[in-house]
């Protein structure tokens, strides 16, 4: 198999992306089969997966809660087609693996979403009603026994269960979407890091000790696209999700009843979501805990978690059975778009520049889907992709810094005194309930 190692010299490219992680190894994938004989080259400022695809929750989850928001923004004729396709895309990633040897512990069990108080019961089922209207429905309501057989807590007294869903082991997946890439002629190159790009007809890549000259550029980025360019700012901010494992323990495990891969999430708007690994693991993760200003790339997104005493008092929350021996925590950092939707879109006015961005916290099966969009850009097809409004940049600005920061951190106080209040089964105040909204406009900070 080829071997990655630093450019550093001048070299040509069809198509040059920037970022080795999902988004960029499924664009390379798919632009690579699809035209095989293009020069297709991934530059890495690290090693491959380094950011959120190689660190996050493993969860598998679709656009189908999201289909109000689908239709708000796209239309519904859309709404309907990405709901379909995200859904479809768990198997598809399922079937990718296995038709090419890549043990990723894709485990297509399903997803479960829950309740854990009587407010998030009321709100549970809501997106369910438009999606039968439409005949999109795949959930199935839980009876209360059900559902904490199913998740292996009694603190889940509700839940709704989807077939098209599930988990894997996300660092195994990059690794095996890399060789997978090499072997079907994608140079990538690591430990390379972008600094800038001419713009022109023929856009030049530079590097710290090499440059890229092609045809088409695509930056596959994410978290660090507002570092790089700053129009990006108003559409994303960054924000933590930290997990945290257990060692080993598949019996106790089996004892709650959690011998599957399904994913589990409540419904807070900053969730819970947690899911057992092949051996026998158990890992728990919470987002919405660290905002920061300006979307700068925080030294502590890439460090365990600072959150390490709120993570472990949910789990003996949802878990009291269990004795965990924890083995690490971790962080990362989400870029959450202002609608909770990714966004693609064109970068230059000569056509040949591409982005994709904005997963807030759900890139595991979508950047399967901005794969499909972003290389057909860049091949100029014309297809249900590039057609796709989601592939016309970002909708709607977050307020400039400082106020962003500051409002974002209201909000989520709010959010937290609102949830607690919930918990304790009690009515939360007005200020709270309305403040809370602005958080949930955008989607659930999930993974």
């Amino acid at each position: 198999m080829p071997q990655m190692s630093k450019l550093d010299k001048k070299i040509t490219a069809d198509i040059c992306i920037i970022g080795g992680g999902y988004t960029g190894l499924w664009t390379a994938i798919k632009a690579k089969q699809q035209a095989p004989n293009k020069r297709i080259v991934i530059i890495e400022k690290g090693l491959c997966g380094q950011g959120a695809s190689g660190r996050n929750g493993g969860c598998m989850l679709t656009f189908s809660t999201k289909f109000q928001s689908l239709i708000r923004f796209y239309g519904l004729a859309e709404a309907i087609r990405l709901v379909k396709v995200s859904e479809q895309t768990v198997f598809d990633i399922e079937k990718f693996c296995q038709m090419n040897q890549i043990d990723a512990e894709v485990r297509t069990d399903g997803a479960i979403y829950t309740a854990t108080n009587s407010q998030q019961i009321t709100s549970l089922c809501q997106p369910l009603k438009l999606l039968s209207q439409h005949k999109l429905n795949q959930w199935q309501r839980l009876s209360p026994a059900d559902t904490a057989r199913f998740t292996g807590s009694d603190h889940n007294l509700a839940g709704i269960e989807n077939k098209a869903g599930g988990s894997l082991h996300p660092g195994k997946l990059v690794l095996g979407l890399v060789k997978f890439a090499l072997s079907i002629g994608v140079k990538i190159y690591q430990q390379t890091e972008y600094k800038d790009i001419a713009f022109g007809q023929r856009p030049t890549v530079k590097t710290c000790a090499g440059q890229v000259n092609a045809t088409k550029v695509i930056f596959a980025i994410n978290a660090w696209m507002g570092k790089h360019f700053n129009r990006f700012n108003r559409h994303i901010t960054l924000v933590s999700s930290d997990m945290i494992i257990t060692k080993p323990m598949p019996e106790q495990l089996a004892e709650i009843g959690l011998s599957h891969g399904k994913s589990i999430a409540d419904s807070r708007i900053f969730v819970h979501y947690y899911r057992t690994t092949s051996d026998g693991r158990l890992m728990l993760g919470k987002g919405g805990n660290m905002f920061a200003y300006n979307n700068k790339m925080l030294p502590a997104f890439d460090q365990p978690s600072r959150f390490e005493p709120m993570l472990t008092k949910a789990f003996g929350q949802f878990f009291p059975r269990l004795k965990p021996s924890f083995e690490t925590t971790w962080t990362g950092a989400s870029d959450r778009s202002t609608t909770g939707l990714p966004f693609f879109g064109r970068l230059s006015e000569d056509n040949n520049v591409f982005y994709g961005l904005g997963y807030s916290g759900n890139g595991v099966v979508q950047s399967y889907l901005g794969g499909e969009i972003l290389s057909s850009l860049a091949l100029e097809l014309d297809n249900e992709w590039t057609r796709s409004p989601m592939a016309k940049g970002p909708l709607g600005a977050f307020p400039p810094e400082p106020i962003r920061y500051l409002g974002a951190n209201i909000v989520k106080q709010s959010v937290l005194r609102k949830e607690h209040a919930e918990d304790s089964e009690q009515r939360a105040k007005w200020f709270d309930c309305q403040m809370a909204k602005f958080a949930a406009a955008a989607g659930k900070a999930d993974k």
